[in-house]
């Protein structure tokens, strides 16, 4: 296996993103996580990165709201996230994401969201060999 020192956000970011907008109701963007079975959705306006909703806001949504009101995502996301580039180094994401205790970091190109890196992805990438077996 590649030292992890040495291996780029682009390698282990997915980049299959799903997006709502701010306006978007809370109970459709919980549908667009459960739809694509994924923990987390980028909150874009008009193009551009303005936050992040994670299954663990919908704690906060449940508890400080009637779960189906009318309740837009910009209420509950988390603003102006910590961002990586495709370039950045895995490790310096990774300990990034374990100061602030993060499972999530959206990865940008300037302020437009291009994928996304999840302790899913480090899991994934630990525990797959270098080479497919034949």
């Amino acid at each position: 296996m590649n030292d992890i020192d040495d291996v780029f956000v682009a390698r282990l970011m997915t980049s299959d993103l799903h997006t709502v907008t701010p306006d978007t109701l809370v109970e459709d963007a919980a549908a667009v996580l459960l739809d694509n079975d994924i923990s987390s959705v980028l909150v874009v306006d008009d193009g551009a990165l303005v936050g992040i909703l994670t299954t663990t806001d919908f704690v906060d949504i449940v508890a400080k709201s009637q779960p189906k009101a009318e309740t837009t995502v910009e209420r509950y996301m988390t603003r102006d996230p910590i961002t990586a580039g495709a370039q950045d180094f895995v490790s310096d994401v990774a300990a990034t994401m374990v100061e602030h205790g993060f499972h999530h970091v959206p990865v940008v190109d300037g302020d437009t969201p291009i994928g996304i890196i999840t302790t899913s992805d480090f899991a994934a990438y630990v525990s797959s060999p270098d080479t497919p077996s034949p």
